[in-house]
């Protein structure tokens, strides 16, 4: 008997009507014009559509290339909503979106199963957007993937790099780190921060990162640790924040795309 997890934010985040989601992903794909090769791993944010939409699709555009290479998507994002100790990962067979079921990669999830900071449990799953929100966008670029779905919680970035260190892979695994970047001050102040975040993703350095870089430090700290043993080099490619997209100034939300070059 198979097991799925269902939308939880279609319809707030993002359209729930598929001809919709696919319209509006589809134009914010085309709107980019940003060039280069498909990157081994990506950071994108995870906020609603209208407010991250346009830079996570910078990043997600680079992949349309390498859409009948990558078969394996390693998500990792920040919980949200449900306390987590370690890194969550599900015991369903799916994870559904609008667009369609994505099947999770349980050969990948048993390849971690034994790491004392994995745990296997659907609860942090259910509510929590920062991984649901990118489903749609992989499933728009890619072809046939299967899914490695990870809320990261109370953990450390080593921890972090030691689970992608053992699912690293080749060209067929894509890792996809979700993360925003500062959350509520003014425009003014949120562009210093996030341009200081940037630099330190550019440059591998985890300590680099405060917590107010990024609600998802934690995975983004483990991936810069990965990259680093990996040799691989970063690149800025998207650096908004609320702002500029569909919010006031007052009080904005930092979003970036990164990508991660071997």
């Amino acid at each position: 008997m198979t097991s799925a997890r269902y939308p939880a934010v279609a319809g707030m985040f993002y359209p729930d009507d598929p001809v919709e989601l696919d319209e509006m992903i589809r134009s914010y794909l085309s709107a980019s014009d940003i060039q280069g090769p498909p990157p081994k791993a990506i950071i994108a944010p995870h906020a609603g559509y209208i407010y991250s939409g346009p830079v996570a699709a910078s990043a997600y555009r680079l992949l349309v290339p390498a859409r009948e290479v990558i078969r394996r998507v390693v998500l990792l994002g920040p919980a949200h909503r449900v306390p987590v100790r370690g890194l969550a990962v599900p015991s369903v067979d799916f994870f559904i979106t609008p667009l369609g079921t994505v099947a999770v990669d349980k050969d990948a999830i048993e390849a971690v199963s034994d790491l004392p900071w994995i745990q296997i449990s659907d609860t942090p799953h259910q509510p929590e957007h920062s991984l649901e929100v990118h489903l749609p966008f992989l499933q728009e670029v890619l072809e046939d993937f299967k899914l490695v779905p990870m809320v990261v919680g109370d953990a450390t970035a080593e921890e972090v790099a030691a689970v992608l260190e053992r699912l690293w892979g080749g060209s067929e695994t894509l890792i996809v780190i979700s993360s925003d970047l500062s959350h509520y001050y003014d425009y003014a102040t949120a562009k210093r921060m996030d341009t200081a975040t940037s630099q330190a993703i550019e440059a591998l350095d985890p300590k680099g990162l405060s917590h107010e870089s990024a609600c998802g430090r934690i995975p983004v700290a483990g991936l810069l640790l990965a990259a680093r043993k990996h040799g691989l080099h970063a690149k800025t490619v998207d650096l908004r924040n609320s702002g500029d997209t569909a919010g006031p100034k007052d009080q904005v939300v930092g979003y970036g795309a990164y990508v991660f070059y071997e």
